[in-house]
């Protein structure tokens, strides 16, 4: 499964992503909460036993949507993109190997106790156990490094498009300013 620095990564492809799809730039901060949110479900390793269940749900997406929703008075735009930041996480780990029974994630918790993984090992497993240890410090090395190769060109791209392409859009669809006939 994907180290916490892959799911920052991807945190703050889905605030970029947004920003594209909104044609508004989301605030620096609004960015560093995404990859904050995306890294979140991980916290489950500091309670043993308890890796992949509860936090690593649709659910717990939910209600870190309804808490954003909350924080910002109404169901706004960083509303979704805290609640999609947060679900990148369950996106990244599904599309993970992962050696460890149970396998997978709790993906529909606490309505269903199943597994769910994709097998297509697209993000390489990281070491949690053993940490300090030569060879599990060559196999995260080599799971960043991984992790980099696949999402930085993605963010190079998001990037590139808000900065070069975002300013020219218009702030309206095409026709929209005119009356009603």
């Amino acid at each position: 499964m994907p180290s916490p620095i892959g799911h920052a990564l991807a945190g703050v492809a889905v605030a970029w992503s947004a920003d594209l799809l909104d044609r508004q730039p989301s605030s620096g901060r609004l960015v560093a909460v995404s990859a904050a949110l995306a890294a979140l479900p991980d916290a489950d390793l500091l309670i043993p036993a308890t890796h992949r269940m509860g936090t690593h749900s649709l659910a717990a997406a939910v209600v870190v949507f309804m808490i954003a929703a909350a924080v910002t008075g109404k169901v706004t735009r960083t509303a979704y993109i805290c609640g999609a930041a947060y679900g990148s996480h369950l996106l990244l780990d599904w599309l993970g190997a992962d050696n460890v029974p149970p396998r997978g994630l709790q993906l529909f918790w606490p309505f269903s106790d199943a597994w769910y993984i994709s097998d297509l090992d697209i993000f390489l497993e990281t070491a949690r156990r053993q940490f300090w240890t030569a060879p599990m410090i060559r196999q995260n090395a080599i799971a960043v490094a991984q992790e980099m190769a696949i999402l930085l060109p993605i963010l190079a791209v998001l990037y590139l498009v808000r900065v070069k392409t975002l300013p020219r859009l218009p702030s309206e669809l095409s026709g929209s300013h005119h009356p009603p006939q």
